[in-house]
C-alpha cells in the first residue's frame, strides 16, 4: 500500500529551539509518524537561534533563489536542511537574512515583539507553499503547528485554491498557547494580503477589535488539533470549528495524532 504523505509545517521544534509546548511536541511527531507509515516533509523558519554549525544545516540550491513578495517587497529565500537527529528525516529550514538573522525568535531581549512579525509570517507561510511545489510532491494532509503557520490555510484555499499540488489535501491546524496568537492588528492583515486575497478572504482573523491568528486559521482548515494543555476547548475563537473534527489536548499526544489522522485520511477516501 502506497505511503501517505504529510507535510508538516512548524514555527518551532525540537532539538532546533525549544521551551514551549510547540517546539516539545512537535519534536516528537515527525518520528512518530515516520514510524507509523508516514512519508514525511518537514519545514520551518531559520531562526538565528537554530546553530547551524552545531546541526549541520547546508543551503539546497536547487530549492533556493526564489523570490517571496509580502507586501510589493521582494525578499530572498535560502532553503537550508540539516538531518532529525537519530532519524533519516530531513528538515528544510526557509531562511532570510533580514527576518531570521537575529538570534531571538519573536520578541527582543526586552520581551518587546518585533515590528516585523507579521511579514515574517507572511514571507514564512508564502514561502513553505512555494518551496513545497518545487517539491512536487502533492500531500495528503498538511499539518501547520503555532500561530506563524496560520495564514498557510488562508492561502491554500484563497490564492493557491487552483494549485494541482495541494488540490487533495486535507488542513490540519495545530492550535497552542501563545502570546503572540494576537498579532499585528490591521498591520498584520495588509502583510498578510498577498496575490489576490481579499478584505472578505481576511475576515475571520478578525475578533473584536484585534486580529487572532488561531481564529482565522481555523476557519480555513478542515481540523484543528490542541496542543496545549492550558488551551479551554471552549474559549471563543474554537466556535468557529462548527462540526470540524477536533483533537482535545491529552496526556498521549502522539497516539492520539495518529488515531486523528487515520480518521481524517479515512473521511478522505470516503
Amino acid at each position: 500500500m502506497e505511503k501517505k504523505r504529510l507535510l508538516l509545517i512548524t514555527q518551532e521544534m525540537e532539538p532546533y529551539t525549544e521551551g514551549n509546548d510547540i517546539s516539545a511536541l512537535v519534536g516528537k511527531l515527525p518520528k512518530y509518524f515516520n514510524d507509523t507509515g508516514y512519508e514525511l516533509r518537514i519545514l520551518m523558519p531559520r531562526f538565528g537561534v537554530v546553530n547551524e554549525r552545531r546541526h549541520r544545516l547546508h543551503e539546497v540550491v536547487r530549492l533556493s533563489g526564489m523570490n517571496i513578495i509580502v507586501d510589493e517587497d521582494d525578499y530572498p529565500l535560502l532553503i537550508k536542511v540539516a538531518s532529525l537527529p537519530n532519524s533519516r528525516l530531513q528538515v528544510y529550514f526557509l531562511d532570510n537574512e533580514e527576518f531570521f538573522k537575529r538570534k531571538m525568535v519573536f520578541e527582543d531581549e526586552n520581551g518587546t515583539p518585533f515590528s516585523d512579525n507579521a511579514e515574517r509570517a507572511a514571507f514564512f507561510c508564502k514561502g513553505a507553499i512555494e518551496t513545497v511545489k518545487k517539491f512536487g510532491w502533492a500531500p495528503d494532509v498538511v499539518m501547520c503547528h503555532g500561530w506563524m503557520t496560520s495564514l498557510i490555510p488562508l492561502y491554500l484555499r484563497t490564492a493557491y485554491k487552483t494549485e494541482p499540488i495541494f488540490a487533495n489535501s486535507s488542513l490540519v491546524y495545530g492550535l497552542f498557547d501563545s502570546q503572540r496568537a494576537f498579532e499585528g492588528g490591521d498591520h498584520f492583515l495588509q502583510k498578510a494580503a498577498i496575490n489576490n486575497i481579499t478584505k472578505k478572504d481576511l475576515e475571520p482573523y478578525r475578533e473584536g477589535d484585534q486580529v487572532s491568528m488561531h481564529k482565522g486559521a481555523i476557519h480555513y482548515a478542515d481540523a484543528v488539533m490542541i496542543g496545549s494543555e492550558s488551551i479551554n476547548s471552549d474559549v471563543e475563537y474554537l466556535s468557529d470549528v462548527a462540526d470540524k473534527p477536533v483533537l482535545n489536548w491529552q496526556e498521549d499526544m502522539l497516539s492520539a495524532s495518529g488515531e486523528f489522522l487515520r480518521g481524517l485520511l479515512e473521511h478522505q477516501e470516503a
